[in-house]
């Protein structure tokens, strides 16, 4: 027999370099203890469509609110996650734990505790749930109604006349978030000089907030006793009226003028005094009468008297 030849050793010696070559070329597989694959969500039985977009909770100031937070780890590894609360209603949250380490191919429901601020005002808050880990951050949206009566209640104090600026400031007495309406109004000796319609101001006011602003009149009188009044109201039947004073006195040359004529009077009547005294020194005395002898007379005869 004949040996075999060199040709069909080399085949099998090919085929094992090639494939070794090859899977030196594939990317490496993903290591077990790598970033996991994770969601965070409002906890539920629902999927889909049917799954809760927010957290929801509604009640009075001072109640406490419950509800879940749902990590499911997708990962082969253990999955660290820390929690936190983000906004205003986030910061109400607190959480059961602040980290949780959930397995590998496990959901673990997180309990949350949302508490309700004793002063908060009726009405809508929002805020976040924030889950931290495997190197990502998700936020899941949180939203609180708060229940209760609303008290609508608003004050403009401090009313200032100054040149052509209106000064004032508005106040939120009330509970309600108000968006304040202002109409003002101008009277001076001889009439209104100024008359603008109620119309909506560019601004948000919040309970309890203070907020100073200038209305300008430029257009305002040079001499006047001048009454403005402000009026403003908003939605839940807030309204509040206040008023300011002021005197436009004339000023630069005009009150030049007004010193130079007091001047003048002062002047035109001291000349006239002069005038009145020089006269009284210059006027004619009357004549002296000097006094005369007494004239000598004859007695009279009476009749039949002889001479």
């Amino acid at each position: 027999m004949s040996p075999p030849t060199p040709r069909r050793r080399a085949l099998p010696v090919l085929t094992a370099a090639l494939a070794a070559l090859l899977y030196g070329l594939a990317p490496p597989a993903a290591a077990d203890d790598g970033p996991a694959d994770w969601t965070a969500r409002p906890a539920g039985t629902g999927t889909g469509r049917d799954a809760r977009p927010y957290v929801y909770l509604e009640g009075t100031p001072g109640t406490v609110l419950q509800d879940r937070l749902a990590v499911t780890n997708s990962g082969r590894a253990p999955l660290t996650v820390r929690f936190r609360g983000d906004g205003r209603a986030g910061g109400w949250i607190r959480f059961a734990e602040d980290t949780v380490t959930v397995p590998a191919r496990t959901r673990a429901d997180v309990p949350l505790a949302l508490t309700v601020p004793p002063d908060a005002v009726p009405g809508d808050a929002s805020g976040e749930a924030v889950a931290i880990g495997g190197g990502e951050e998700i936020r899941v949206p949180v939203r609180v109604r708060t229940v209760g009566p609303t008290l609508a209640a608003l004050t403009v104090e401090d009313v200032e006349v100054s040149g052509g600026a209106i000064r004032y400031a508005l106040v939120n007495r009330g509970n309600a978030m108000l968006r304040p309406r202002l109409a003002v109004r101008a009277d001076g000796v001889f009439g209104t000089l100024l008359d603008r319609p109620e119309r909506p101001l560019p601004l948000e006011l919040a309970p309890g907030r203070r907020v100073e602003r200038t209305e300008p009149w430029p257009d305002a009188p040079a001499l006047d006793a001048v009454t403005v009044r402000l009026r403003v109201t908003a939605s839940g039947g807030a309204r509040d009226e206040a008023e300011a004073s002021a005197t436009y006195l004339p000023v630069g040359p005009v009150v030049g003028g007004g010193v130079l004529l007091l001047g003048g009077l002062a002047v035109f009547a001291s000349g006239a005094y002069r005038r009145r005294r020089r006269t009284g020194r210059a006027a004619p005395r009357p004549p002296t009468v000097e006094a005369q002898p007494p004239v000598a007379t004859e007695p009279l005869l009476k009749a039949g008297a002889k001479t």
